[in-house]
């Protein structure tokens, strides 16, 4: 099979383009992609059509082939002590934010007949996640590695598969689900980083944090959004996606300040931190 080309066709439809950056194996030219997609759109280069049902024959996401997909427990032990320890992290965070312009640009082309604003949404998400990762690989490169040099695991992107079926499982279970995760393990993780001496890394998760919190209450409002439309109950919808899709149970501590800005209830935070998560 012919490798796939490094640079996407230059769709004229936004959601055409998105599926085109999604299949580039290059991580360097994903990134370029997505920002001239997104700078394309702004400066009204691209149509959107909402209804168009598209399709690929080309398997997705892609990606390069290493770092190699390991399973979680196989990653190894990341020691803030060492200089290989803070490499392994960076990675890690660089290899999420890897899977999280792909899990972008995924819900961007996959669903159709959404409102134009969910697609909008997506496009700055994708965007700022490819910011992200070209942020972590430049500082991974700093610390002298490079994204491939560390074996990854993929529990990201498993879920973005199986909710491919369904928008609302999609956005019950990644952004509002696993990238919520995120809200509540970039604090202590920045402070690791600080307190080892890298104030640098530490920056750079200020902003991802800062961004997530978005990403998460993007998810949180198409949730609601396609709850009402179907006129479900979103906590009980929420469990029974959950326990169908087999969600990861989340754990504490869990940042509220940042949970209850990223579009959560206090009836869902309470029901968290009350250890009865797919309540939520």
């Amino acid at each position: 099979m012919p490798a796939r080309p490094d640079t996407p066709s230059h769709p004229t439809e936004l959601r055409q383009y998105a599926l085109a950056c999604l299949l580039l194996n290059d991580p360097a030219a994903k990134v370029a992609a997505v920002h001239a997609m997104h700078g394309a759109w702004l400066a009204g280069d691209l149509q959107l059509d909402e209804q168009a049902e598209l399709a690929t024959q080309g398997s997705i996401p892609g990606r390069p082939e290493r770092p190699e997909l390991v399973p979680p427990l196989a990653v190894g032990r990341r020691s803030m002590a060492t200089s290989v320890g803070r490499g392994m992290l960076i990675h890690a965070l660089s290899h999420i934010e890897f899977n999280a312009i792909n899990l972008a640009l995924d819900a961007l082309w996959r669903f159709a007949a959404m409102p134009a604003e969910y697609y909008v949404d997506w496009l700055r998400v994708a965007n700022e996640e490819a910011s992200h990762f070209h942020l972590l690989a430049s500082h991974l490169q700093q610390l002298g590695y490079a994204y491939g040099d560390f074996p990854a695991h993929d529990s990201l992107w498993e879920m973005v598969d199986r909710t491919r079926g369904d928008v609302m499982a999609r956005m019950a279970l990644v952004p509002r689900t696993l990238e919520a995760r995120g809200l509540d393990a970039i604090p202590p993780l920045r402070a690791k980083l600080a307190q080892a001496g890298d104030q640098a890394a530490a920056a750079i998760l200020d902003i991802i944090l800062r961004d997530e919190v978005g990403h998460v209450e993007i998810g949180n409002r198409w949730f609601s959004h396609l709850c009402l439309q179907r006129g479900l109950e979103l906590r009980p919808t929420y469990a029974e996606l959950a326990q169908r899709h087999r969600a990861p149970t989340p754990r504490g501590p869990f940042n509220i300040e940042a949970r209850l800005r990223a579009g959560f209830t206090q009836e869902e935070l309470q029901a968290l931190t009350a250890g009865n998560p797919h309540q939520t």
